[in-house]
């Protein structure tokens, strides 16, 4: 079963953050690919800048649609939509109240970078209950959170669930973005620079 520390960690993101759920997962690009699917892009043309990282490409092509890039600048920062999709790339933000309404946040928490670091993991925003549910499940193998020897089967899935000591060191770090009122921290976007996909025939 999920361990009640990652729940405990998720209910944290959904405060700080201001989303209705979260569901945590090991990676970012496992977020991406699971809300992607969950979208169902096949055949679908998405756009994203063509300076990102190389597994927003790879998790559109993977969930079967196809990546069409827009010229961008070298350093990218902060979030940006996979339009058409419900589907943001917010690998570089994580700040107070940051949900979008109606959306799909994908998180990370992985590498020096990030401003929230558990050492590796991801997390998906979301405010709709359907896909909230679908999510847990799909990280678990398909799995219900209950012993496999009690389930009943019905739904493949991936094994992408948080380890619950990457989930305790979430929340240990979470309790630094809030000042000593209680009140949260505004947390500034993180800028990196990314190579330009577009020139690589493989993401074509």
């Amino acid at each position: 079963m999920i361990h009640d520390i990652t729940a405990d960690f998720e209910k944290a993101i959904c405060d700080y953050t201001g989303a209705p759920y979260c569901v945590c997962v090991d990676n970012e690009s496992n977020a991406l690919f699971m809300a992607l699917t969950f979208e169902g892009v096949e055949g679908v043309r998405i756009t994203i800048p063509s300076h990102t990282y190389p597994s927003v490409p790879c998790e559109i092509l993977l969930a079967g649609g196809k990546v069409e890039f827009e010229p961008s600048p070298q350093v990218l920062t902060g979030e940006y939509q996979l339009k058409p999709t419900r589907v943001w790339d917010s690998a570089l933000r994580f700040t107070a109240d940051m949900y979008r309404a109606g959306q799909f946040q994908c998180l990370s928490f992985t590498g020096q970078w990030k401003i929230l670091k558990t050492v590796k993991g991801g997390a998906i925003l979301t405010d709709s209950y359907e896909a909230y549910l679908w999510f847990k499940r799909y990280r678990f193998s398909g799995r219900r959170e209950c012993s496999y020897l009690n389930d009943n089967f019905d739904m493949i899935g991936k094994n992408f669930y948080m380890p619950h000591i990457l989930a305790s060191i979430g929340l240990q770090q979470i309790t630094g973005f809030y000042n000593l009122d209680g009140t949260k921290k505004e947390m500034p976007d993180i800028s990196l620079p990314y190579p330009d996909l577009s020139q690589f025939e493989i993401y074509q």
